[in-house]
């Protein structure tokens, strides 16, 4: 672990998990715990020779329990000598009674609403908007509380849909409309944090194959 002790902001990469066996085959996935495909295993460990590469250290390695995104933490920690720190702030939205099942099948069995709330709860069970918001804020929250430093943290599509919701000032809207930041499999977004200001700086999204 590269350890810095002379920061006084935030520097955060925030990586969409490698492709799970979910992800492969178009299941719904929610809180449902599915293991990395062998093809996001590899992904996971070209992340890792992208960060050695790059020359890109990290203080710290927090990451989502579920296991597609502990499994890729827990390779890129092998390559840089880490140890992972999990939150269970950084899970995915909880998508109910769809968790586990085919795109079509859920389709069927579920037909979405004609018009989501702010409340409607997904997947008739799962986390609404407000509640996945909410969540959000609570894992910056969590984050900022640690020390200064370089922090890689791994986590899921939607919940960081949200997290730039809550850094940027946008508020979630009805029905989904409004911002929506796309992510593919080990895409990753690229932020300071400066306490002093209380200023949050977007730099960039990063999509694979990494140049």
């Amino acid at each position: 672990m590269h350890l810095r002790t002379d920061l006084d902001y935030f520097h955060i990469i925030i990586l969409r998990h490698a492709e799970s066996i979910a992800n492969a085959n178009n299941v719904h996935q929610g809180q449902f715990d599915f293991p990395l495909s062998p093809h996001g295993i590899e992904q996971a460990k070209d992340v890792a020779e992208f960060f050695i590469s790059s020359g890109q250290k990290f203080d710290y390695l927090i990451s989502s329990p579920l296991a597609r995104a502990r499994q890729t933490a827990e390779i890129i920690a092998d390559e840089l000598e880490m140890t992972v720190e999990l939150d269970n702030n950084l899970m995915e939205r909880d998508a109910g009674v769809i968790s586990g099942i085919h795109h079509n099948e859920a389709d069927q069995k579920y037909p979405p609403l004609d018009f989501y709330t702010l409340y409607t709860k997904f997947g008739q069970t799962g986390e609404s908007q407000w509640e996945l918001f909410l969540r959000a804020g609570h894992a910056i929250n969590q984050l900022i509380a640690h020390p200064y430093g370089n922090y890689l943290i791994v986590s899921h599509g939607s919940i960081m849909n949200m997290i730039l919701y809550a850094i940027l000032g946008i508020f979630p809207q009805p029905n989904f409309y409004g911002a929506q930041f796309m992510f593919k499999n080990t895409s990753m977004i690229e932020l300071y944090f400066y306490p002093q200001t209380h200023n949050w700086v977007f730099v960039k999204l990063i999509h694979p194959p990494y140049i």
